[in-house]
């Protein structure tokens, strides 16, 4: 049986009556919004109208020849560190995961004393190195590298632990050794874990290269603008030009994260295209009628 509710549309008895969804209202979101952008504006207007900001000095320095290779310098510093990190750290994460005793326990001990003091420190005491050792020069990078290596060892072993251990044990019945494991089956796997936090890492280790004034090094991007500013005695203008260069390298960092993680995120999460979604319902449509 069926009841009418508009002309010539009929529904079911036990069809229940449609939901009529009422937004609910949320003024304290749009109150917020307003006030936060109002301090924005009051912000803004401040910054552009203070004579102290120097924006003419600072238009002036942004495009300035020094700039611009002190942040090729700093580049180049983070580019070598994260190679040197990600290579000792994934050597670091597979010792630790080792059956043998005495690869985790030298691989803990690294990281105990890497992770346990200061980077300015240890940059520092790296400088120092060739007082101690005249025939041994460590470069700022390997310093930087050896610190950061600590870390992604940690990443890098999370990532593997998060592989089901049955895919371990489906390579060691294939007749592969424990280290033929880790590097066929376990660390590809364990990419798309290791990925995000390497890309914040790399992120962090742009602005952890600024500490190189500890050794002291005035080529990177922060040591040119120092050295410019203790010049012309005008350090805000310039500090606001290094944090639009560190800001603009770190956005470029930010989109090849975004790459990289949707490429070794591939397969995760599989979403149907428009056509499949449609194919779907017809099918569901024909199955309800028959």
């Amino acid at each position: 049986m069926t009841m009418a509710t508009d002309p010539g549309v009929t529904r079911d008895d036990h069809e229940p009556e449609p939901i009529k969804a009422v937004p609910l209202r949320r003024p304290g979101r749009w109150l917020a919004a307003v006030l936060i952008l109002v301090l924005v504006g009051l912000f803004l207007y401040g910054a552009a109208t203070n004579p102290a900001y120097r924006w003419d000095v600072y238009w002036q320095y942004l495009r300035d020849t020094r700039i611009a290779s002190g942040a090729v310098v700093t580049l180049e510093l983070t580019v070598l560190a994260m190679v040197i990190a990600v290579a000792l750290g994934t050597t670091l994460a597979v010792m630790r995961l080792s059956p043998n005793p005495v690869l985790r326990a030298t691989a803990w001990v690294y990281l105990w004393i890497f992770r346990g003091t200061p980077v300015y420190v240890q940059l520092v005491f790296w400088g120092l190195v060739p007082s101690l050792y005249q025939h041994v020069a460590l470069g700022v990078p390997f310093g930087l590298g050896l610190n950061e290596a600590a870390y992604m060892a940690e990443i890098v072993r999370a990532g593997i632990n998060s592989v089901g251990e049955g895919q371990r044990e489906a390579s060691t019945a294939l007749g592969m050794s424990w280290s033929q494991t880790m590097r066929r089956t376990v660390l590809p796997q364990a990419m798309r874990v290791i990925i995000p936090p390497t890309g914040n890492e790399l992120i962090s280790m742009l602005k952890t290269t600024a500490l190189v004034t500890a050794i002291p090094l005035s080529t990177d991007l922060f040591g040119r603008a120092r050295d410019i500013y203790g010049v012309n005695f005008l350090p805000i203008p310039l500090l606001l030009v290094t944090a639009t260069w560190y800001l603009a390298i770190t956005s470029v960092l930010m989109v090849g994260q975004y790459y990289l993680e949707k490429y070794y995120s591939r397969g995760i999460s599989r979403k149907l295209t428009a056509k499949q979604l449609q194919e779907l319902a017809d099918a569901q449509g024909e199955a309800r009628a028959k």
